[in-house]
């Protein structure tokens, strides 16, 4: 009988009927029947259920951890539909589902006042003469893991609506939560508490028309000290790594609890102007948590940690963007970040990243193997690498921010940045197989360009590093020698924090597709907006460098890789020939002549004696015939519109002439020339030869004679004019999407700098 008036109950409140009879009625129906075990007190720590033979419910017989909790559209028929022998376990759980239904029917504005107020009124008959708090936190105990989570929700559920409509705590769960995470660890059933807590704070942070503030302090100040002694003891005083090997122990499972509940405080701690200590004991007793990451774990509790790391360096940035205030107008905010970095910093200078073995599995959707026969190769956790490197960068940045002279910093940063640079080569083995790194500065855009939050994140805090070394150097001696300026470029490169060559390397790997570049500064979910802005201002006073670099990628002996980039603008043409295969004698060390990838040419490099070995580009695509190759990387996103769009050319040709050419006097070898026609709108043509190598034992690299007629520019300098380029292109595609009011923000001042930039480029180099 009870039961199909629950069902009744539930269609009633699912499709918003007004309950009609008096609340006691429904008292009766809601109230739970929990039986507790003799001698047991109020916090029931191990609940027993009557089962259906009348019997007691044990560990065995209630093995749920295979179920899934039933959401509201899940369960909408299948609650108004079932059989009247129900067994207590599952009236339990439709009563839990029904409280939990009532209180987000009650916070909604769309349900009648009336009918609103009618549930307010069996809530707090439920509360006053029910005890149904009570009943709930016994639940939590409860061996059976679905009853145990929906309690915790309802539980949950109640507590804030109590918070949100009386501005009362609840006592009954307060002095539950201060006994249970006081008494431990003797008592070590605490995950449960945890849960209540941590949904009850992620409730009120999506609740967007309440005043957070107020009831926050109001919920966490009572909890503040015993929450903050907690942390010591879970983390340091008690902790024993051989409990945590298994995810599946009691031991696991509080600590992963409690990590989500760091999460959420975190995540709260924006809403106070002056954070409580339990909000803040993360920051100043981060050390507990890098002991733990190098600990022996289990591999998921460190990821966790870690992710919750790189959540913490990230924090100022999401506070800004959401606050607008400034830093140092928030005192606790900048003590906490300053311990953060220094706690990190201090440990990676002594090989921590190294003690840190990075899981070589990745995650499969519904398992942890990989499927026979997919080809799928093992590595480093690319997730957890990038996550890593970005908490060292992050808290580089703001040691640097926060220090007063070059001497200060100058040997952390050279000592955390060579560890950082282990770290990557030791975790990237694989890769570096085909794609060997010749220069420092492109492990930014390796690490991190599969992530573009991450990779702009890093890029940020690298050039603001380097603004600061720049500012520092120039405030401790006015004027400069040759010798310093060129120490200081070496040292730029050898750390990787050269903000000319990070930008240049990651333009490389995007093929200079200035559309991508439009992607990310419309996009919301990165800072790269931020980091253009301060990269075209130093752009526009330190261009001198910024063409040093551009050279140093053309130059064949220096330190770059041979790279040569030609952009061609309407992809008109690529061909590439492998030489290698037209010679008529059998060794291998006559030459690979020319590669091609998406829009520059790469140029292999003599090694040794005079052995010429393949570009590892990792981008390139190596052809063995003469087609063109058109269209190979197409812009994401169409931003050109019919109307105003430039005109594509149809005159697309490549012209392949064959020649004989001695080598060595020992045979002949077909030389190719290739001639490549770049069409732009204007019909200017630029025609690129690739002439022959001379005789084995010359040092010569391969010669490229270009004879050009673009508006009488000759790109001799690749590099600088594919950049150039890009950045050109973007700033068309700004000014067209703010010409037609497309552009979702005001672009008035990175317009201006892009065109700033433009003027120079023209200006210093007007051929």
């Amino acid at each position: 009988m009870k039961i199909s008036l629950l069902q009744q109950m539930y269609k009633d409140i699912l499709v918003g009927i007004p309950l009609a009879k008096e609340s006691h009625h429904y008292i009766s129906l809601l109230n739970l029947c929990v039986e507790q075990p003799p001698g047991r007190d109020e916090s029931c720590n191990r609940m027993h259920l009557p089962s259906t033979n009348g019997g007691m419910r044990s560990h065995q017989d209630a093995d749920m951890s295979n179920l899934v909790v039933p959401t509201t559209d899940d369960t909408s028929n299948s609650f108004a539909n079932v059989n009247s022998s129900f067994c207590p376990r599952e009236v339990m759980l439709l009563q839990l589902t029904l409280i939990k239904m009532m209180v987000a029917k009650a916070e909604s504005q769309e349900i009648e006042f009336s009918t609103r107020q009618k549930y307010c009124e069996i809530f707090a008959l439920l509360l006053k003469e029910a005890k149904i708090d009570s009943k709930l936190i016994c639940l939590l105990g409860s061996y059976d893991q679905l009853l145990s989570h929906m309690a915790s929700k309802s539980l949950a559920s109640l507590v804030y609506f109590q918070l949100k409509e009386e501005n009362a705590l609840n006592v009954t769960w307060l002095t539950f939560s201060l006994k249970t995470l006081s008494g431990f660890p003797v008592n070590t059933q605490v995950a449960e508490c945890l849960w209540t807590l941590t949904t009850i704070i992620k409730d009120m942070l999506k609740d967007e028309v309440l005043t957070k503030a107020g009831i926050l302090k109001k919920l966490l100040a009572p909890l503040d000290a015993v929450l903050e002694g907690f942390y010591n003891s879970i983390l340091f005083h008690h902790f024993d790594s051989h409990h945590y090997t298994s995810p599946y122990s009691e031991a696991a499972n509080n600590l992963i609890s409690f990590i989500d509940l760091l999460e959420a405080l975190l995540a709260s701690r924006i809403e106070l102007e002056l954070p409580l200590r339990c909000q803040r004991v993360l920051f100043l007793k981060v050390s507990y948590i890098l002991t733990l990451i190098s600990s022996s774990i289990h591999y998921l509790i460190k990821k966790k940690l870690i992710m919750l790391l790189k959540k913490c360096v990230l924090y100022k940035s999401r506070e800004d963007a959401k606050s607008g205030s400034l830093f140092l107008q928030n005192p606790s905010l900048y003590e906490d970040m300053l311990a953060l970095s220094n706690a990190v910093l201090q440990v990676v200078n002594l090989a921590w990243l190294n003690q840190i073995p990075l899981s070589e599995k990745a995650s499969y959707f519904g398992g942890s193997e990989t499927v026979p026969g997919d080809g799928t190769q093992g590595g480093s956790d690319q997730t957890v690498l990038r996550a890593l490197s970005l908490v060292v960068l992050k808290a580089l940045e703001f040691k640097f921010q926060n220090s007063a002279t070059e001497a200060e910093i100058k040997g952390d940063f050279q000592s955390s940045m060579s560890q950082l640079l282990l770290f990557w080569r030791s975790h990237l083995k694989a890769s570096l197989q085909f794609h060997p790194v010749v220069h420092h500065c492109e492990w930014v855009s390796l690490i991190f360009i599969e992530q573009d939050d991450d990779m702009w994140e890093a890029a940020k805090a690298l050039l603001l590093i380097y603004l600061k070394f720049d500012r520092l150097r120039h405030d401790a001696a006015d004027n400069l020698s040759q010798k310093e300026e060129e120490t200081w470029n070496f040292l730029t490169h050898a750390s990787a924090y050269n903000p000319h060559c990070i930008f240049l390397f990651f333009l490389e790997k995007i093929a200079f597709d200035s559309t991508v570049l439009l992607d990310f500064l419309i996009s919301s979910e990165t800072c790269f907006l931020e980091y253009l802005v301060r990269y075209l201002k130093l752009l526009s006073k330190d261009w001198h460098q910024f063409v040093d670099v551009c050279n140093g990628f053309d130059t064949k002996d220096g330190t770059f890789q041979s790279i040569s980039s030609v952009k061609q603008e309407k992809q008109s043409c690529m061909t590439v020939e492998s030489l290698q295969n037209a010679c008529c004698e059998p060794e291998p060390q006559t030459l690979v002549a020319l590669a091609a990838s998406h829009s520059y040419l790469v140029f292999t490099t003599e090694q040794g004696d005079n052995e010429v070995v393949e570009s590892n580009q990792s981008n390139s695509l190596i052809c063995t015939d003469s087609t063109s190759l058109l269209g190979s990387l197409q812009s994401l996103v169409n931003y050109d519109s019919s109307e105003d769009s430039e005109l594509e050319s149809d005159g697309k040709e490549c012209l392949v002439d064959t020649k004989q050419v001695p080598l060595n006097n020992e045979g002949k070898v077909m030389i190719r020339e290739t001639v490549c026609s770049y069409t732009d709108d204007k019909q200017n043509t630029l025609k690129c030869e690739v002439l022959p190598l001379k005789q084995k034992g010359s040092n010569t690299l391969p010669c490229l004679t270009c004879t050009a007629s673009l508006d009488n520019v000759i790109p001799l300098r690749t590099m600088l004019y594919t950049s150039t380029k890009c950045l050109e292109e973007l700033q068309k595609a700004i000014s067209r999407l703010q010409r037609r009011n497309l552009f979702p923000y005001n672009p008035s001042a990175l317009l201006k700098l892009l065109s700033h930039v433009e003027k120079i480029s023209k200006n210093v180099n007007p051929q």
